[in-house]
């Protein structure tokens, strides 16, 4: 592609890897796309935040189709992940320490499926504290490491389907299909109050968007080994 092509407007689908912020994704394709055709600047954004944590599809658009962005956050999502029952954190993933742990005998695999058709639908979700949604211009993720409470909102999310692929001990595989907006860490963490037990998200990977899957995304690096090199 020339720089014209990426002016003009691209959508990059990206394998994002483990521990980089969406953010960070994106601001490197921006300078490598800038280095590999000398430009001072270029439109680059991204539609739909993932967590560090996460990894999976990220769309990225470059130039003029950085105005379909709302268009492409707006679309329905496919999640895998997996599940530890019988414990918390604070930011209901591994990004924090354990602060609880529950009984988890009484849990049995039939339970675990039943559990799940409690989700199905438009219900309502608490966001995590720790999470870049702004409250009076901060981040909660801010109020959160500064030990301030502060009141969080629920939003009406949609469900669309909450399958068990797996079950090993306390370790529960899933895939989940969502609506805009929905937070996977909060899932999980519901999901273990549903079972009168705690639970916390250990893994995370976002498989499609709309029609767009990670199956056909390139890892950064391979991105960047596509980029015209200088002589």
């Amino acid at each position: 592609m020339t720089v014209e092509d990426y002016q003009a407007g691209q959508v990059l689908l990206i394998d994002k890897p483990l521990n980089w912020t969406s953010f960070q994704a994106v601001n490197k394709l921006r300078w490598e796309i800038r280095q590999a055709f000398t430009i001072k600047k270029i439109k680059v954004g991204h539609a739909g935040t993932l967590d560090p944590l996460a990894t999976g599809l990220l769309i990225i658009c470059t130039g003029k189709m950085t105005k379909q962005i709302d268009t492409f956050q707006g679309q329905i999502k496919e999640y895998t992940g997996t599940i530890i029952l019988g414990s918390t954190t604070p930011s209901f993933d591994l990004e924090t320490e354990i602060n609880e742990i529950f009984e988890t005998s009484h849990i049995t695999e039939d339970l675990i499926h039943d559990t799940t058709k409690q989700f199905i639908g438009e219900i309502n979700q608490f966001p995590p504290i720790f999470s870049a949604l702004k409250k009076d211009g901060k981040r909660l993720y801010e109020y959160a490491r500064a030990g301030e409470e502060v009141e969080i909102k629920s939003r009406k999310i949609t469900i669309n389907s909450f399958e068990i692929t797996k079950i090993d001990s306390n370790l529960v595989d899933f895939k989940v299909i969502c609506s805009k907006g929905t937070y996977i860490r909060s899932l999980a963490n519901d999901f273990g109050k549903a079972l009168n037990s705690g639970g916390h998200l250990s893994a995370l990977r976002r498989t499609k968007i709309g029609d767009f899957h990670v199956d056909n995304a390139l890892s950064l690096d391979d991105f960047i080994k596509k980029l015209p090199k200088k002589d």
